[in-house]
């Protein structure tokens, strides 16, 4: 399931650089790599939403969930706003003995959350902005 929707998520961002008229290569240019990501989280059991800073190849734990930001980039000033993450989330569960199941591997968008998000039962991750 996981690589159907990497796939999904891949078509979606080449569609958006497509319908914007834009080469790949004038993409890539026009993004600001980004040291850290803002997440907004949410645990839906408790109804309690925080503020998570996560640092680049750093895993960050948030309830069950072990989330780590391989790429965060957003957009000079000039150009619309936009903030684009690549995340890794595992859930790790309470029982150590067990392994961690991978639960949502993608790019993330934060002006669109729902073109590719994550889909737990419990928990709610969100990108708010690349940290400058």
């Amino acid at each position: 399931m996981s690589n159907r929707l990497a796939r999904i998520t891949a078509f979606i961002s080449l569609f958006f650089v497509m319908a914007a008229g834009l080469h790949a290569s004038a993409f890539a240019d026009s993004w600001i790599e980004a040291s850290s990501a803002k997440l907004q989280t949410l645990d839906k059991i408790t109804a309690r939403i925080s503020a998570l800073d996560v640092a680049l190849n750093n895993p960050e734990r948030f309830g069950t969930l072990e989330i780590t930001v391989q790429r965060c980039a957003y957009r000079p000033p000039e150009e619309p706003p936009e903030n684009a993450a690549f995340l890794t989330v595992r859930d790790v569960g309470h029982d150590t003995s067990l392994a961690p199941v991978q639960v949502f591997q993608g790019w993330v968008f934060s002006t669109s959350p729902a073109i590719s998000g994550l889909e737990h039962a419990v928990y709610d991750v969100t990108l708010i902005a690349c940290n400058r």
